[in-house]
């Protein structure tokens, strides 16, 4: 029999179905591969073994009497942004270190209700704000990938990189993630894997630690296409809990993977042609291109004209909802407490600076600042008038396209250290991501090709409002013609 941790979710959970092999079982197998591989990767803060045998037999019991949910008995992983009952979330912050919820997100109850079984909390940047996966508290997670030329240890990006690189080393089935501004998609391009943000409201964020309330919103990270699909079905749902919920039905989007194609109008923006792009990433734009006219698609060149101020706006909104947000962390209502203090002003400000590390502490002076007095209608509020014109260049578009075909990332992952020098430089990760959570839009990185060094890199496919369907669709298409690009050679 294939290695159980091998599996896609989608064989895994029809090999549960058919008893080829127990809950108990495969989920013993990924314990095994995480207590070899993370002392290395990292990509776990806390592994559940007791509740997950627990949660294996419960469904086992459940699948020999003919029963259980979607994802019965599947092993997944959850990232630490997640709040689980009886079960430390941190958010990969010293602020929350300890912080055990009473009660469950509505994400992961989604999951549970459908049969899941829960590895464990996986790592990820702090408070969710990073693109590498170096500002946890719980320190940095390590690329399962290699480069051919360097023995570098890699990021695995962020702020989902707990995910991605426990996907990619086969620690778990397929895993929850979030996306603010690219940290599903991003780390997926980093790691071979798939990793899709839905449109903003189709995932509710009830129990999920708040980043960004407008631009916050969670997705699966898996091995394909259609275990994205999968999971994402059942992650979505109605939530009376979360203002911004979307009251509609969840479809299966499942039925959209191995769609054809054909006559679909694919959107190339000539706004995502930036200077100093690797060859390497033109060439696999270029040959997505094909790959989609080949399978029966029409190439439309289009213009997304506001693309260039999506950084600053991203930049500029995120860390005022951030700071908004955090405030409550305090060291009265929530979170780290510091000791010795003299003062109330004494402990908000040593609990604030103890319990928060420096890239959130300057997001958060950032977001402070440009909701100042003074400073709030020349930054917050011009950015919310450009964030809602970069939202209309997309509503101009659809009638000419159906979806649209852009790179994931401008560069393949990078060496652990690489730019935390030059924050702006790791703000540039996100360039190509951003624009779908300004704009509220579904978007999904494919795994397509690799580079010059052997590591890989991804596609990404942005589509209307509620449209994840056609997201699937062409994404499936893509992964078709691609191939894969293969699994990391275990070096840990």
């Amino acid at each position: 029999m294939t290695d159980l941790t091998q599996l896609t979710l989608k064989a895994a959970v029809d090999g549960l179905k058919a008893k080829a092999f127990s809950s108990e079982e495969i989920t013993r197998a990924f314990l095994t591969n995480i207590e070899a591989a993370n002392p290395v990767l990292n990509a776990y803060v806390e592994v559940t073994a007791d509740k997950a045998i627990d949660m294996a037999r419960a469904s086992d019991a459940r699948l020999q009497a003919g029963q259980g949910g979607v994802l019965e008995g599947a092993p997944l992983g959850i990232k630490d942004l997640f709040c689980t009952e009886g079960v430390q979330t941190a958010a990969g912050s010293n602020m929350l270190r300890g912080f055990v919820p009473p009660y469950e997100s509505t994400v992961t109850a989604n999951l549970w209700r459908d049969g899941a079984v829960m590895l464990g909390k996986l790592n990820m940047d702090e408070f969710a704000m990073g693109s590498s996966n170096e500002t946890s508290a719980f320190g940095p997670v390590v690329n399962p990938w290699k480069s051919n030329s360097s023995n570098a240890e890699l990021t695995p990006g962020g702020s989902s990189g707990g995910s991605a690189s426990a996907v990619a080393a086969d620690l778990c089935l397929a895993a929850t993630a979030s996306d603010t501004g690219g940290s599903i998609r991003q780390p997926a391009a980093f790691t071979g894997t798939v990793g899709i943000k839905p449109t903003y409201g189709r995932a509710s964020r009830y129990g999920m630690v708040a980043f960004a309330s407008s631009l916050d919103q969670a997705g699966p990270i898996a091995r394909t296409v259609e275990d994205a699909a999968l999971l994402l079905t059942s992650m979505c749902s109605f939530d009376p809990k979360d203002s911004t919920s979307l009251d509609i039905p969840t479809p299966d989007w499942s039925a959209s993977v191995g769609r054809s194609v054909k006559g679909l109008r694919i959107g190339v923006p000539s706004e995502y042609v930036v200077d100093g792009m690797p060859d390497a990433i033109q060439k696999l734009w270029a040959d997505g291109m094909d790959w989609l006219k080949d399978a029966g698609c029409e190439i439309v060149p289009i213009s997304l004209p506001h693309t260039k101020y999506a950084l600053p706006t991203y930049y500029i909104v995120a860390p005022a909802e951030a700071s908004s947000n955090l405030a409550r962390y305090d060291g009265m209502r929530f979170g780290h407490r510091a000791e010795g203090t003299a003062s109330l002003t004494d402990l908000y400000e040593s609990s604030r600076a103890e319990g928060f590390g420096n890239e959130v502490k300057r997001r958060l002076i950032i977001g402070a600042y440009v909701l100042s007095a003074g400073f709030y209608d020349a930054y917050y509020v011009r950015a919310l008038k450009v964030r809602r014109r970069i939202a209309e260049d997309f509503d101009r578009v659809w009638d000419q396209v159906d979806a649209i075909l852009t790179p994931s990332t401008p560069s393949a992952a990078f060496a652990l250290g690489d730019k935390q020098i030059d924050p702006l430089q790791m703000y540039l990760n996100d360039i190509f991501t951003v624009t779908a959570n300004l704009a509220g839009l579904p978007g999904i990185s494919v795994p397509a090709g690799v580079d010059a060094n052997g590591l890989p890199l991804g596609l990404q496919v942005i589509g209307k409002a509620l449209d994840e369907a056609t997201v699937f669709q062409v994404a499936g298409a893509l992964e078709k013609a691609a191939g894969a690009v293969g699994r990391p050679e275990r070096w840990w």
